[in-house]
């Protein structure tokens, strides 16, 4: 059905790289969102009401405030979707996590409002009635929730959207908590003990912490994330895929919404090639990232002597040191000034984060090392830390 509705109501649905149509996705699902959860909002009022059930009621105004998140949605996804101007040169397209960060903390606020009836009721409890259009109201609402938990998923997944993976979330949450009060309603009715207090506290705390817990989730762009190993590897094998590039290093890769991804690379050459070859390699490689994968790539060009035999035995050496203190570190941008008393060695050492050793610890101990090579050597070094997921095998610097 989701695909049936994506070809009736959105132009060239599958084309999800175009900006107009993840728009339009996102317009979709938030007006399917409004009218399914306004409508079992109503029907649990009318039902919560009629049966006297605080848990209903409460199910209830978690579907109208679902309803209310949708609208946020929708309103989202519109902004969004503004071309970039003066002020917003990047985009827009960061709104869409604001809103899923405000449907996050309707939830949250939700979560509490009814935790607050509920204890109400616990302290204060009325006989709730049963009848079998309450089951059949909740039976109803439990089987919409898991399609529209699907659609959500479905849609989300197409678009790679954080707004619409909550949404997902949420509706599958609403799952849980209407069958939690079919469960109780029917305990209710053959044991006579009155769990309808218990069962809003019930599900107003697990609201509270689904809200919670999606506040992190679309805060997390916002802050700013790693990349996906995925991606990191593709630009690193797209990148030594060039002939005439012999390593890489200091990659960032930053994004202004789902479709406005930004990075920056150093690309390493021989220092002995043509400047004028190197520059017509790193252009080409700029403008296929743009065209093939939609990415806004900077190269900065590191030459990097080759052909001296005495710097690439030095080069081995400390590579082999650095490795001797950790198989995680790594170095690059390596060259040596040699002078008559004394030669500097100069490199980067890329460092994880949270690594055992402090910087200046770090420092002092490969300075030792290299000195230990030969007492004239003289260490210059650089502390990188990567911004990307780094494995075993992924350091291309030379």
């Amino acid at each position: 059905m989701t695909k049936w509705l994506c070809r009736i109501f959105i132009k060239n649905f599958e084309n999800t790289q175009d900006a107009q149509v993840r728009e339009d996705y996102g317009k979709l699902a938030g007006v399917v969102g409004i009218v399914t959860n306004l409508l079992l909002s109503l029907i649990k009022f009318s039902v919560g009401l009629l049966f006297n059930s605080i848990a209903v009621i409460a199910d209830a105004v978690n579907n109208l405030t679902d309803s209310a998140s949708s609208v946020v949605t929708l309103v989202g996804f519109k902004l969004s979707g503004k071309p970039a101007d003066e002020k917003h040169p990047y985009g827009h397209e960061r709104i869409e996590y604001i809103s899923g960060l405000i449907i996050s903390f309707i939830i949250l606020i939700l979560g509490f409002q009814l935790a607050q009836s509920s204890f109400a009721k616990i302290l204060d409890p009325s006989e709730p009635e049963t009848g079998i259009a309450a089951y059949v109201a909740l039976v109803v609402s439990i089987l919409i929730k898991l399609w529209q938990g699907a659609f959500y998923r479905k849609m989300g997944g197409a678009i790679d959207s954080m707004t619409l993976t909550a949404a997902s979330s949420d509706s599958l949450n609403d799952v849980i908590s209407t069958s939690v009060i079919l469960l109780g309603m029917i305990v209710t009715y053959f044991s006579g003990f009155n769990l309808d207090g218990y069962l809003g506290l019930g599900v107003a705390l697990f609201i509270m912490v689904s809200g919670v817990k999606l506040i992190i989730d679309t805060s997390n762009p916002l802050l700013g994330m790693a990349p996906k190993q995925e991606l990191v590897d593709q630009i690193y094998e797209k990148i030594m895929s060039y002939e005439g590039i012999i390593g890489l290093h200091d990659l960032t890769v930053h994004n202004y919404g789902p479709s406005r991804c930004f990075a920056s690379v150093h690309c390493e050459v021989p220092a002995s090639q043509d400047i004028m070859i190197s520059h017509d390699i790193i252009d080409n490689i700029e403008r296929d990232f743009l065209k093939e994968m939609k990415i806004h790539l900077v190269i900065h060009l590191d030459p990097v002597v080759t052909d001296d035999e005495r710097t690439n035995e030095l080069r081995n050496q400390v590579k082999g040191l650095v490795k001797d203190i950790s198989p995680e570190l790594s170095i690059h941008d390596f060259r040596v000034v040699f002078g008559t008393t004394h030669s500097n060695l100069i490199f980067d050492i890329v460092v994880p984060f949270g690594f055992r050793l402090s910087d200046a610890v770090l420092m002092e101990l490969v300075e030792q090392k290299i000195a230990s090579l030969d007492p004239n050597y003289h260490a210059v070094l650089t502390i990188d830390h990567s911004y990307v997921p780094k494995e075993d095998g992924m350091d291309q610097g030379y």
